[in-house]
């Protein structure tokens, strides 16, 4: 072989070195699935974009170094649940990050292996049902941040009490199709009770209920204000239900800060947005190679009041000024 012929051959040799080590050393791109019981492929919601924000103050780069493989049921949780999370475990990501509890029970039924973060739900259920051993060692695949939301129904009326003056009788909106709302419907009442509340439970059905029917039916029921247990459809409907609690003059509390800035009155709860971006150290964790067995689940350290004082003039309510002090944040 010629020189001229060694050499190239030495070059092409060590062309392909140097392409071989550049492939090495590009990071493997980890795909994050995630189940959203109200978003769709067009409003993907609040919630996925503080997991974004989470990851890339984490030093992630979207495209790069992850993907979020998004997967919105739409309000329709309950009939698509089985096949969204099986089409995420059939696509083998790398991480499932779920908010919701049915989801939640469906992945750990479907899989042992693909690592799950949950981001709501109530710890000592998480327990009780065999989600997780414990809250310090969770064991298996899961863990994650759970919440306090559905023991704050208690608190949330007496908020509203206290803004509400002369509050005589309370309505609930639900979903009954929803499976998590039994256990608000008993705190509530039990809250209501204790306080001396009629309670007036405002149910809807099915996939497109016809809100302004239920609206209807609080007034003919002389609802003095209204509360809302979050589900994937009312969730997707809160600008709606915000504007017809306006609409009908009555004051309203929710069980979350996105509820409060769709136009509702208030709300009471952890800090749902802060939750999302913690989760994003969760799944950072797990891609670094840490197993969710070895991660405690926590539990929110503090929870927030908000009030929106624009809709309280829309309804010619006035706050209290001793509740106004209460608040962690007003929007005026």
């Amino acid at each position: 072989m010629s020189f001229h012929g060694s050499l190239i051959t030495l070059t092409f040799a060590a062309l392909l070195l140097c392409i071989g080590v550049s492939q090495a050393q590009q990071p493997k791109i980890a795909r994050i699935g995630y189940i959203s019981g109200s978003g769709s492929t067009t409003d993907q919601g609040p919630y996925v974009e503080a997991l974004r924000s989470g990851l890339r103050d984490l030093g992630h780069v979207e495209g790069k170094t992850f993907v979020i493989e998004y997967r919105g049921a739409e309000g329709k949780l309950v009939d698509r649940i089985s096949e969204i999370v099986n089409e995420l475990i059939a696509a083998k990501v790398d991480v499932l990050v779920l908010p919701i509890p049915t989801a939640i029970r469906r992945a750990k039924q479907a899989t042992k292996t693909i690592p799950i973060v949950i981001v709501g739900g109530v710890a000592e259920d998480l327990v009780k049902s065999g989600v997780v051993e414990s809250l310090a060692r969770p064991g298996g695949n899961i863990t994650g941040i759970a919440t306090l939301g559905v023991y704050l129904n208690g608190k949330r009326l007496e908020l509203l009490t206290e803004a509400v003056p002369h509050l005589a009788r309370v309505g609930v909106l639900r979903h009954v199709d929803a499976r998590t709302t039994e256990i608000s419907m008993t705190e509530y009442k039990t809250a209501a009770h204790k306080l001396k509340l009629q309670f007036q439970s405002l149910d809807v059905r099915g996939d497109n209920p016809d809100l302004e029917i239920t609206f209807g039916q609080a007034a003919k029921s002389r609802v003095d204000a209204l509360i809302t247990i979050t589900s994937g459809w009312l969730f997707l409907q809160r600008k709606r239900i915000a504007d017809l609690a306006i609409k009908h003059q009555l004051p309203s509390m929710f069980q979350g800060s996105a509820w409060v800035e769709s136009g509702g009155l208030m709300s009471y709860a952890s800090n749902e947005i802060e939750a999302f971006r913690r989760a994003a150290t969760y799944v950072d964790r797990i891609l670094k190679g840490t197993k969710p067995a070895d991660l405690p689940i926590e539990q929110p350290r503090r929870f927030e009041f908000l009030i929106n004082l624009k809709t309280a003039k829309q309804i010619d309510l006035t706050i209290p000024q001793t509740v106004l002090m209460r608040a962690d944040r007003v929007i005026k």
